[in-house]
C-alpha cells in the first residue's frame, strides 16, 4: 500500500513540475517553489526524488515512452514507409502542442541550470527519432517512393524542421502552435 503511495505521489510531483513549465513567464523553478505548489516540504520532495535532476530525468522517462511507445505502434500498423514518416513527425509535433511543459524539456529551455547530463539524453532521445525517420525512409527506397540518396536528406531535414517547429512554439510562449501547417509541410519534405 504504501508503494502505491509513493508512486501516486511521485507522479503528482511530476505533473506539478510539468504544469510549472507550462507557465511562460512563471516564477523560476526550484524546489521550494515546487513544494510550495504542491502544499508540502521540500523535505517531503526529496523522498521521492534524490534531486530536482531526478525529477526531470521522470519527465524524460515519460516523454521517451510516450514517443517511442507510440511509434512502435505507427511501425507495426502502417506499413507505407512515407506515411511512417509522415506519421513519426505528426506525432512529435502532435505531443508538443498537447505538452507544453514537456516541449521545453524536449528543446532544452527548461534544463539550461541543470545537470548536464540530461541534455545530453534529450540529445540521444532526437537521435532515436532521427534514426526512426531514416529507417522509415529507407522502407519507402524499397517501396520505390523516394531515392536512397534523399533518405539521410530528408530524414535530418524533417528532424530539423520538427526541433524548429518546437522551438518556435516555446519561444513564442506557446502561442505559435506546432501543428500548424504541418501536413503541407511535411508532404512539401517528403515530396
Amino acid at each position: 500500500m504504501g508503494t502505491t503511495r509513493s508512486g501516486e505521489r511521485k507522479l503528482q510531483i511530476l505533473q506539478a513540475l510539468a504544469q510549472m513549465l507550462e507557465e511562460p513567464r512563471g516564477e523560476k523553478i526550484t524546489t521550494a517553489a515546487l513544494a510550495r505548489r504542491l502544499s508540502i516540504s521540500e523535505a517531503a520532495l526529496y523522498r521521492h526524488f534524490a534531486s530536482k535532476a531526478q525529477m526531470f530525468e521522470g519527465l524524460i522517462e515519460f516523454i521517451e515512452s510516450s514517443v517511442f511507445g507510440v511509434i512502435n505502434q505507427i511501425n507495426e500498423k502502417e506499413e507505407n514507409g512515407l506515411l511512417q514518416t509522415q506519421s513519426v513527425s505528426m506525432l512529435l509535433l502532435n505531443f508538443a502542442a498537447r505538452n507544453p511543459g514537456m516541449t521545453r524539456v524536449m528543446i532544452g529551455d527548461a534544463l539550461v541550470n541543470e545537470d548536464g547530463r540530461l541534455q545530453l539524453r534529450m540529445n540521444q532521445f532526437f537521435d532515436r527519432v532521427e534514426l526512426t525517420l531514416r529507417q522509415c525512409l529507407r522502407l519507402a527506397v524499397v517501396q520505390g517512393q523516394t531515392k536512397e540518396e534523399w533518405v539521410t536528406v530528408k530524414s535530418n531535414l524533417m528532424m530539423n524542421y520538427i526541433i524548429g517547429k518546437l522551438f518556435r512554439f516555446v519561444k513564442t510562449q506557446f502561442k505559435e502552435n506546432p501543428t500548424g501547417g504541418m501536413q503541407e509541410q511535411i508532404n512539401f519534405i517528403l515530396s
